[in-house]
């Protein structure tokens, strides 16, 4: 099951959010969300866990749980939706 997670703390890492969810469970895969051009993390990220109870308990557990000083969202991935090619205007 792919968990979103958002609210992070800017400073947040892949692996201090792959800590936090590990303590409920196998976590396959944790990466934050960062932007294209500055790098900068856009303060949300995505965990995949196998075990789809554990990432429930996870999800109960962690959503408005504080992570560095902020209370975080965390739900069950949606589908990311088709949208059209951006037009630039140059």
């Amino acid at each position: 099951m792919e968990i979103y997670v958002g609210n992070l703390p800017w400073s947040t890492s892949d692996q201090d959010l792959a800590d936090a969810f590990g303590a409920y469970g196998s976590v396959e895969k944790a990466s934050i969300i960062s932007d294209r051009t500055s790098g900068r993390s856009k303060g949300f990220g995505f965990v995949t866990m196998n075990n789809d109870d554990e990432a429930n308990q996870a999800i109960e557990a962690m959503n408005g749980s504080d992570l560095g000083g902020r209370a975080l969202k965390v739900n069950e991935a949606r589908p990311r939706e088709e949208r059209p090619p951006r037009q630039s205007n140059w």
